[in-house]
């Protein structure tokens, strides 16, 4: 007689596997077209041990945000911006990086962040402020390394949290439109645009126009 199988139990991997399976759908199809019918399927799980996890796919949804689209943001942009030899350097790394990995891949889903964003910030302030969060982390990361690049003796005409916020908006913005045109290259046209902009002569130009309006 053969041996009994042991059953294994493995809560943990069956929570990545749903969290697997959430991530791709809420990517694909958007978290209101993603049913938890669907998911518990996709995943193999039964309601009770879906439920077990994530009570509510509301839960599901903040646990995607904070774990797996938050990782994302650290991964692709954060992570190789800190190890950049200057902010700008880690910008223009990331966006061909991106681009290259598009044109790869052959087709745009578009920013996990901005995808979720745009579908979800007016719907729920939990969705928003957990989507905040990560924005704000993302240009905190940037902002930081431009401050460093400071006390290195360059960017000395830099704000860095207004470059920060620029560079953001530059990224999913082309991301946007990247998706909406199945284009990786528009990446490669915003980053042009963005590395155009000099903020020292820019921050001057501003200063005397101001100083101008205030006479």
């Amino acid at each position: 007689m053969a041996p009994r199988k042991k059953r294994t139990n493995d809560p943990e991997g069956m929570r990545r596997r749903v969290l697997d399976v959430a991530e791709g759908a809420f990517q694909a199809r958007g978290y209101h077209a993603s049913s938890l019918g669907d998911l518990m399927a996709a995943a193999g799980v039964t309601g009770g041990a879906l439920h077990h996890h994530f009570p509510t796919k509301k839960a599901l949804a903040l646990a995607v945000i904070e774990e797996r689209v938050a990782a994302a943001v650290q991964k692709t942009w954060i992570d190789p911006m800190l190890a950049a030899s200057s902010a700008r350097e880690g910008v223009r790394a990331v966006f061909e990086a991106v681009a290259a990995e598009l044109e790869r891949q052959g087709y745009v889903r578009g920013c996990p962040l901005n995808n979720l964003a745009h579908e979800l910030s007016l719907a729920d302030d939990e969705f928003r402020l957990a989507l905040a969060k990560i924005f704000a982390g993302w240009r905190r990361a940037i902002a930081d390394k431009i401050r460093a690049d400071q006390q290195d003796g360059g960017e000395g005409g830099t704000d860095p949290d207004r470059f920060a916020a620029l560079a953001v908006a530059a990224y999913s913005g082309a991301m946007s439109m990247a998706k909406t045109s199945q284009d990786a290259g528009v990446l490669r046209e915003c980053l042009r645009g963005l590395e155009s902009v000099h903020p020292s002569s820019g921050g001057l130009a501003m200063r005397r126009r101001r100083r101008v309006l205030l006479r």
